[in-house]
């Protein structure tokens, strides 16, 4: 039998009620007000397609997309899909220009590459957002490259994010469907990488839920959790994956408020930071929200060091 919601606690039941107010208010309208984007067909690659013939065709596609946004007076999509080409170099391994879009973009050089970072995004990462989460991508490979040269970052926007202020971010319904696509992505990525390269999955915020929900393969080493609104899982134990389970929280992130309760498949349950949890915890330092990977930070180090094999055993020790 479900509680009633009298019989929740008042802080849930005032974020859940904030919520579902502010996405049946906000979700119509921002439905109504961006329609479709045109774009062509996203590319279908055969197996054994190489990563340089991916880059080649998605590069491409990413430039008609531009110019049929811009055709269809979109212009400020088309800036941004501009800029997403970074001056004909950027390297895409999956592009799709339709909606908020996707994209998985490759930086470093996987044939070589042994220690790679795929990196999975939160709400509201969508083309229109795209550069912020580059940015990051671009902050983490630099750090690693200066330690270790043979290191790549995948800045995988592989999923329909759900919206901030939306019911979809309530539920794991958006991270069920992420994860259904993100395993069999890392087991292709294997075969594109280098013999032997060892994966390592960062998943921020909400991405974090997708990442827990993801089968993975023995190439996957670690999972990072931060920022996480938690996983939809009681314990590590639970995620289906045999990687090191890491978590981490900035000293000014606000999620920390985020009631950490699981009711009728509302919310994500067990605060992944919690010591009842089971996570290896990892240094965040004092940054919000979207902090986690700027450069100069204490949590970029820190996830750097899980991505190279080199954390420090006193944070380790937490397991």
């Amino acid at each position: 039998m479900l509680p009633s919601a009298n019989s929740l606690p008042a802080r849930l039941r005032r974020t859940l009620l904030a919520g579902l107010i502010a996405a049946a208010v906000v979700f119509p309208v921002s439905a109504a007000t961006t329609p479709d984007v045109p774009a062509p067909a996203a590319a279908r690659f055969a197996e054994g397609t190489s990563a340089s013939e991916r880059y080649a065709a998605n590069l491409a596609d990413l430039g008609e997309a531009a110019r049929m946004a811009a055709d269809a007076g979109r212009v400020e999509r088309a800036a941004k899909l501009r800029a997403m080409t970074a001056g004909g170099t950027a390297r895409f391994l999956s592009f799709d220009g339709h909606g908020t879009g996707r994209a998985v973009e490759v930086l470093g050089d996987l044939a070589t590459a042994d220690r790679i970072a795929v990196l999975v995004p939160g709400s509201d990462t969508t083309l229109d957002t795209y550069q912020r989460f580059r940015a990051g991508a671009l902050a983490l490979q630099q750090r690693l490259q200066a330690e270790h040269p043979r290191s790549a970052v995948v800045a995988w926007l592989g999923y329909d994010t759900p919206g901030t202020v939306s019911t979809t971010v309530l539920t794991t319904a958006r991270a069920d469907d992420g994860a259904r696509k993100l395993a069999p992505f890392l087991a292709e990525l294997q075969r594109l990488s280098g013999s032997g390269a060892r994966q390592s999955l960062l998943c921020h915020s909400y991405g974090s839920v997708v990442c827990a929900r993801t089968e993975t393969g023995p190439q996957v080493t670690d999972m990072a959790l931060y920022g996480s609104p938690g996983t939809g899982a009681d314990t590590a134990g639970e995620l289906p994956t045999a990687a090191r389970v890491w978590a981490g929280r900035g000293g000014d992130d606000w999620i920390a408020d985020v009631p950490h309760t699981r009711i009728a498949g509302i919310g994500f349950g067990v605060d992944p930071v919690d010591p009842a949890f089971g996570a290896r915890s990892f240094a965040a330092g004092t940054g919000g929200h979207s902090d986690y990977l700027r450069r100069g930070t204490t949590s970029l180090d820190s996830l750097a060091r899980i991505v190279l094999g080199t954390t420090a055993p006193t944070e380790a020790s937490h397991a």
